[in-house]
């Protein structure tokens, strides 16, 4: 078998496992949530529960992905020394071959707004209009594309291919983001947005309705239960301080969360400012896809030409967060069947990407009763159990010499440090009882 790819850099790692916690739902889902849960409140409660819950939930998949050096299968076989590990491993492969399958299709709608802006430019008008017309062909296409983009990627392996890209992608991310809120702030109507993400409404803080929505968003905006950290982890030097690193990562994930609060809720008010709807009949402001494709294309339009290229740099960021979520979920499946079935990398991507495209298809035939269903599925009830079981391994199952061994090659002093006196008893016992609590309540509304 071929030797095991590793990261050939602590800044490529970082970049890498933030790109795949840095997706599509930092950008759209996080903005929105914060302008319905009271502002610079939530923006806290995030922060502290990012660090309580999901940085915890991190660690566990870096630790047990450095120390099996393998694929989540194989890493959840060797540490429970049982069946049923390799059975959540297989779980988790599939989940996140389920959310690769609908991510791709929203992926490809992003890669189509790009080229619409594109179209609109050179007045290719009939064109442009099919580009943002809701088709089955337009849908399969492009999600085609997009996974084709993402295999290229993967087909590199891990340091010339997934860091290679991470390296150069997350920065232009960082980058477009950054200009886009210097533009944004500039027009009128900027300045109510600051006010809406920036002055805290401190009564809501302990609202137990926003401290579920804060704690869901922080597991789900760091990509946790599917393995995507855990193998990642299985490339990650001996010589890295592991704690250290999963720190890193979940600062920049938080990060990218923020300033997409800084460039979104500020355009939704210059959206407002500008004659553009942003609030629902009952109040609430539109979220998510509505925001996405609705609300900012509208604002896009009033900005006349200047508005078709901020238009075209913006959908590139979404891409851009797209891409380095998705060669993330493709390495889950790839890395267990070079693994376990002796492909090589290259025929292992192309067999795993048409696979992926084979489901997102049918999703896309099925639009209306597999779409919603396939997300339900995976984010609202296979992820949060999937965090939870890993918590169970990491905390009951694995070994704790084992675990301070593995820590002890990036740090001999791990047993003296802070994070070895909270961390085991922490995901032992909290981490489980609050994804439990988070669970149920998600389910129970």
């Amino acid at each position: 078998m071929a030797a095991r790819g590793e990261f050939s850099s602590r800044m490529g790692f970082v970049l890498a496992a933030a790109g795949s916690a840095v997706g599509l739902g930092n950008i759209w889902g996080f903005p929105t949530q914060v302008a319905s849960n009271g502002g610079a409140a939530f923006v806290l409660v995030y922060i502290v529960l990012a660090f309580l819950l999901a940085y915890p939930v991190l660690m566990a998949e870096l630790i047990i992905g450095r120390a099996t050096r393998s694929n989540m299968v194989d890493a959840l076989g060797k540490i429970s020394g049982s069946n049923i590990g390799r059975a959540t491993g297989i779980w988790g492969l599939v989940t996140a071959t389920l959310i690769l399958s609908f991510y791709a299709l929203v992926a490809g709608w992003m890669l189509s707004h790009v080229i619409q802006t594109i179209a609109d430019l050179f007045g290719q008008t009939a064109l442009s209009t099919w580009l943002v017309t809701s088709s089955i062909t337009r849908d399969v296409i492009f999600c085609g594309l997009f996974l084709c983009l993402t295999g290229g990627i993967v087909t590199g392996g891990v340091s010339q291919g997934i860091e290679r890209w991470s390296v150069r992608l997350m920065p232009a991310l960082f980058v477009i983001i950054a200009l886009l809120i210097i533009y944004v702030s500039t027009l009128d109507g900027a300045s109510d947005g600051w006010k809406a993400y920036l002055l805290p409404n401190f009564s809501l803080i302990m609202n137990p309705e926003i401290l579920i929505s804060a704690m869901g968003q922080a597991f789900f905006s760091m990509s946790l239960g599917v393995g995507t950290m855990l193998v990642y982890g299985s490339y990650v030097s001996k010589n890295e301080n592991l704690p250290a690193l999963g720190a890193s990562v979940a600062l920049v994930d938080i990060g990218v969360a923020i300033l997409a609060g800084m460039l979104i809720i500020p355009a939704m008010y210059v959206a407002l400012n500008n004659g553009v709807e942003i609030f629902s009949a009952s109040g609430e402001l539109i979220n998510e896809d509505s925001l996405i494709f609705i609300v900012l294309p509208a604002l896009f339009d009033t900005m006349g030409t200047i508005g078709l290229y901020i238009a075209c740099v913006f959908f590139a960021l979404m891409l851009i967060a797209a891409l380095t979520s998705s060669i993330s979920m493709l390495e889950v499946p790839v890395s267990y069947v070079i693994e376990s079935k002796g492909l090589t990398r290259k025929r292992a991507v192309w067999t795993i990407t048409l696979i992926v495209f084979a489901i997102s298809s049918t999703i896309a035939f099925n639009m209306a009763s597999l779409f919603g269903l396939v997300i339900t599925i995976t984010t609202k009830y296979s992820q949060p159990l999937l965090g939870l079981v890993l918590c169970v391994f990491a905390g009951w199952v694995w070994k704790r010499d084992q675990i301070l061994a593995e820590l002890k090659h990036g740090d001999e002093q791990a047993e003296n440090s802070l994070f070895w006196k909270v961390w085991p008893w922490y995901i032992r016992f909290v981490c489980p009882i609050v994804i439990a609590v988070m669970f149920y309540r998600s389910i129970t509304g």
